[in-house]
């Protein structure tokens, strides 16, 4: 018979020991397993064309657009109807992204080696909030400001890095929390931080002011500058954790729009999928309830790690962009606990007298105890083009938890 605590504590013990560290950025094409010129990887389970909700078909026709694939929104469309297009989920290439997560061959991703595993991991840059093509935008701006990340502040960013040889992203994380990030929504100290080891980088290597200039301005401006960093850390970090023989422990949960779906360390590859929620959203300014689509996004990869929803009362600020209350936050904080093999050894909440996260969502406790993880996210509109319309909170579906816990039990009936 299985021991599911000793499988457990092995899962937990590989995530804990993991060690992040930024070492590159390359075109998708270059260093994506399996990329290739007509494949575009999506945020969360498989999904076709026609099941896929308003935001992906926006990115969609959005990277046709960015790549030279279509020259208006009806010919990429009709190009993605055709099967001309490959579709597949960005975990099933060692990758992660925001949103409608997608990533196509010619854009720039961060390159995040796990050098406790050797693993590596990839997430696209962040392009900021509003008007987006992570969140199914993809008008004339959204296509120009893309192109400028590939042709000047990739470039950019790749001298920078390749100057420093690498930057450890672990300790930024654990510093972010104490300074009110939760790493989800809010990365604004994180983003700072790096920020502040990447300027001397960028100075030194600098060949062009006006390129220079405007990548610091970008970063400096984006308050989202650290989410591929965070995104590509936990992918590179819980990725070692998945086929652990008997293990219980959730090492993906990821939405696209459609459907909600997790994976199971010991049930390997398998995806458990239910319909994706709409998320109780603070909306806006000019948007309505009814223009809200559902969850998506591979961003609850931070979930997984204890951080997010899960490290949520380390940023009572967050609160004012995605509504609920600071007592909510705490609760819900506190109930993770519930749920979890551990604590994080590394990421700790200051708020609990430095408590460490809960870490490792365990699918038996989710269903025992009827209680989901917590996570906070932003929030798309439902139709194509249109773009991020809010942010918001939910707590996962129970019912993928379900289909888990029974397959698991089907695997491993003694």
């Amino acid at each position: 018979m299985v021991d599911i605590e000793k499988a457990n504590q092995e899962a937990l013990k590989r995530l804990l020991d993991a060690k992040p560290v930024w070492v590159d950025v390359q075109k998708a094409i270059d260093v994506i397993p399996g990329m290739k010129k007509n494949l575009f990887l999506h945020a969360g389970p498989p999904v076709t064309w026609d099941r896929m909700s308003g935001p992906q078909r926006g990115a969609t026709i959005g990277a046709l657009i960015y790549e030279g694939m279509a020259k208006t929104p009806e010919e990429a469309e009709k190009i993605a109807a055709s099967g001309a297009i490959e579709f597949d989920p960005c975990h099933h290439h060692h990758a992660a992204a925001p949103m409608a997560g997608l990533i196509c061959p010619s854009m720039p991703v961060i390159v995040v080696e796990n050098e406790a595993f050797g693993n590596k991991a990839f997430c696209n840059l962040s392009e900021g909030i509003g008007k987006v093509l992570r969140m199914g935008a993809y008008s004339e701006d959204v296509i120009a400001r893309l192109k400028w990340m590939e042709n000047v502040f990739f470039p950019v960013l790749q001298k920078a890095i390749r100057k420093a040889g690498k930057i450890e992203l672990k300790p930024i994380n654990a510093e972010a929390l104490t300074m009110g990030d939760e790493l989800h929504n809010r990365t604004r100290a994180a983003s700072y931080l790096l920020f502040a080891k990447l300027v001397p980088y960028l100075l030194a290597t600098m060949e062009d002011i006006k390129n220079t200039n405007e990548s610091i301005s970008f970063i400096q401006q984006n308050i989202h500058a650290y989410l591929p960093f965070i995104m590509a850390s936990c992918k590179a970090s819980v990725e070692p954790c998945e086929g652990i023989e008997g293990s219980t422990m959730v090492t993906v949960m990821s939405r696209n729009g459609t459907d909600w779906g997790i994976r199971v360390s010991g049930m390997g590859s398998e995806w458990f999928t239910c319909e994706s929620p709409v998320p109780d959203v603070l909306l806006f300014p000019g948007f309505k309830k009814e223009d809200v689509g559902r969850d998506m996004g591979d961003s609850s990869i931070m979930e997984t790690v204890g951080l997010g929803g899960l490290a949520i009362a380390s940023a009572p600020a967050i609160i004012k962009f995605v509504g609920g209350t600071t007592q909510l936050a705490i609760k819900k904080n506190l109930e993770m606990y519930e749920i979890t093999i551990g604590e994080n050894n590394t990421y700790q909440i200051p708020y609990f007298d430095f408590r460490g996260t809960p870490t490792g969502i365990d699918i038996r406790k989710v269903v025992e105890k009827n209680l989901t993880p917590f996570i906070d996210t932003g929030v798309a509109h439902k139709d194509p083009g249109v773009g991020q319309v809010g942010a918001g909170l939910l707590d996962a579906p129970t019912e993928c938890f379900k289909k888990a816990l029974i397959a698991f039990a089907k695997k491993y009936a003694a």
